[in-house]
């Protein structure tokens, strides 16, 4: 499963996954983690795209975690304030103010792309191309629709 994951690093790390529809799929914390911990997260959850942090300024440990995966690296244009975040993640299950601002950063990612997303949605449904979160997977490593759609018919002769 491919993911968009959220992480807030810090004495208290948090990281948060999303699929790409935007749900929720995993949030968790822990003080004193390092990148082991984190990577390990990830990895039970999927396969991230994205590695995205919440500030415009991406921490050294967001980018030790990216090199992990050698997913897409998302920050915001500016710092998300408290209360944006918390709009964000309302409705959520999330009550830990380090799993919010993951959560966060991995929304404020999705959002970013998603009408690529919606595209690749639109054209899938029309050609009844059944893996659409592989195109979209394919669309944020920049690809084209039309050239992930290729690359994947092309795969499985």
């Amino acid at each position: 499963m491919y993911i968009i994951v959220g992480i807030d690093p810090g004495k208290t790390s948090a990281i948060a996954a999303i699929d790409l529809n935007g749900k929720l799929l995993h949030s968790a914390h822990k003080t004193f983690a390092g990148a082991d911990w984190l990577t390990n997260e990830i990895r039970s959850v999927g396969i991230p795209v994205i590695i995205a942090g919440d500030n415009p300024e991406v921490s050294p440990m967001v980018r030790k975690i990216n090199a992990s995966f050698n997913a897409r690296l998302f920050s915001p244009n500016r710092e998300l304030p408290v209360e944006e975040k918390r709009l964000i993640a309302k409705g959520s299950d999330i009550k830990d103010p380090h799993e919010r601002d993951a959560y966060a950063a991995a929304v404020k990612a999705y959002r970013n792309y998603t009408n690529k997303f919606k595209q690749a949605e639109h054209i899938a449904n029309v050609i009844d191309f059944k893996d659409v979160d592989m195109i979209k997977a394919k669309v944020v490593s920049r690809y084209s629709i039309s050239e992930a759609i290729e690359n994947r018919k092309a795969n499985r002769r």
